[in-house]
């Protein structure tokens, strides 16, 4: 069971980076995309990066108790 969560977190460690690295392209090129998407790709990434904290938190806690 601790595999598959660490796979997950690996899942949302790489989404979070592509979002933030889209992030990072929009407010780089600016204009029209980045006016009209740099706030929903800010709320995305704290979104992916809260579901991989939360699933550390999960890891961690199954390879205390042995899971």
């Amino acid at each position: 069971m601790s595999g598959f969560v660490f796979f997950l977190i690996l899942m949302a460690l790489a989404v979070t980076a592509v979002i933030l690295g889209l992030g990072i392209f929009s407010l780089a090129k600016g204009g029209a995309f980045a006016r009209k998407n740099s706030n929903k790709l800010m709320r995305y990434r704290v979104m992916a990066q809260g579901v991989a904290i939360a699933l550390m938190m999960l890891f961690l806690w199954l390879a205390r108790s042995g899971g």
